[in-house]
């Protein structure tokens, strides 16, 4: 069945014949498995050990210290689509060793700015190496190295991923004690130049050039530049909006889950620790999803998440008593949410265009992300967080059903291609 295994509509002459004809797993995905660590933990999540220091020693305000992260998003989500075509004609090791530069840079600017707007700007730096470094442009790279024998790759990474705070900021912490934010800064920046760069270039495969048309349509796998019918149009915006949907929940409350916590008079202490399940419960239920690909279309893996994703902001509104149960659903589906962001696109549209759409998902995905804590706040000032989370149930579940919706079209899909 169609929704059971790899779409049927895929050309046999566009799939590797046998995994002698790929690069190992195993010497890619440690890779990549390291490099995603420490290129989320030197930026995405750098400001939650780094940002009161900074505001300490400098005296800027702190919402616009944190800001920067949310001007760097902001900046990645615009280069997404350039990065997914970059990576499409020339392959993902020049892409990622660009983004090891761009992050070390960033970095270097961050510690040696003098005042705000350099500050401001070393962010947007760094915004564009996370736009060419992070888990789009990974997923975009080991999409064209495996083809549709990607779906495990990915897999495989997200759970290198879901380790980057856990390593990362013990170590920012550590670094910031030691030597201070700038220092920090610095050695992250080493790290990049010295570390990671040399990784992307001589451990990742070079990839043959590929002409530009096989980016200029989100579509098929077919390498022509025919325009999209209307079916793959559709589903292409459908993903776009269930993974940007899906960011922007799990944006919103990974930056005020604490604060939701509180509300219900649980103390900062009981709340800290009840926030701690949902790192666990992503890897869980990441490892759970690696362990049962095989036997399912990622449809499903993304309906799933849709699934835990609302059951979890749910039982959190109505005051549900295990408030750890709540938030296992929650960890649970924002986990396999980022296995579903790499794996669904692959598996709807094929290899040949995967980079490029992938760069065209991200974009408004990454601008939301940007977005939502200031909208978390909006709502929960305006609101209460009882009311936010209301709005944020309704939303899941709006969610819910686009993917149902989707699912529907992807098998109006199969009728119109194989029937």
């Amino acid at each position: 069945m169609w929704l059971r295994g790899r779409r049927v509509t895929v050309s046999a002459a566009t799939q590797p014949t046998s995994m002698e004809d790929l690069p190992r797993l195993r010497s890619i995905i440690p890779v990549l498995g390291v490099t995603q660590i420490l290129a989320w933990g030197s930026s995405y999540y750098l400001l939650a050990v780094l940002a009161k220091p900074i505001a300490d020693d400098t005296g800027w305000p702190l919402a616009w210290v944190v800001g920067g992260l949310s001007l760097g998003l902001l900046m990645a989500g615009l280069v997404s689509p350039r990065v997914g075509d970059s990576i499409q004609r020339l392959g993902g090791r020049l892409v990622l060793a660009t983004s090891a530069a761009f992050l070390a840079f960033g970095l270097i600017g961050l510690a040696l700015s003098p005042n705000l707007p350099v500050y401001v700007l070393s962010w947007l730096v760094l915004g564009i190496g996370m736009g060419a470094g992070l888990y789009d442009a990974a997923f975009a790279t080991l999409g064209r190295i495996y083809g549709q024998r990607g779906r495990t790759a990915i897999t495989t990474l997200t759970l290198f991923g879901g380790f980057a705070s856990t390593v990362c900021w013990p170590l920012s912490a550590m670094l910031v004690s030691q030597f201070g934010w700038r220092n920090a800064c610095l050695i992250y920046a080493a790290i990049h130049l010295l570390v990671l760069l040399p990784l992307y270039v001589f451990a990742l495969p070079k990839e043959q050039k590929r002409s530009p048309d096989h980016s200029a349509h989100p579509a098929s796998d077919s390498a022509s530049a025919d325009p999209v019918p209307t079916w793959s149009r559709l589903l292409f915006i459908l993903i776009a909006l269930v993974i940007t949907i899906s960011s922007m929940i799990s944006a919103l409350l990974s930056v005020h889950m604490l604060t939701i916590l509180q509300a219900r008079d649980i103390a900062l202490g009981a709340a800290v620790a009840l926030g701690a399940i949902v790192g666990p419960s992503q890897v869980g239920a990441r490892a759970i999803e690696m362990a049962i690909s095989r036997f399912h279309h990622p449809i499903w893996t993304k309906l799933a998440s849709t699934m835990f994703v609302a059951t979890g902001v749910g039982l959190l509104w109505v005051g549900f008593p295990i408030i750890a149960a709540a938030l296992i659903f929650y960890g649970a589906g924002i986990g396999i949410e980022s296995i579903a962001r790499g794996t669904l696109p692959l598996a709807v549209f094929g290899e040949r265009r995967y980079p490029a759409i992938m760069g065209r998902i991200a974009m408004p995905s990454l601008i939301m992300q940007a977005a939502s804590p200031s909208i978390g706040a909006i709502l929960i000032e305006r609101m209460g967080a009882n009311g936010a989370l209301a709005v944020l149930f309704a939303v899941a579940l709006v969610n819910v059903g686009l993917v149902i919706v989707l699912f529907g079209v992807m098998q109006k899909q199969r009728a119109v291609q194989i029937c």
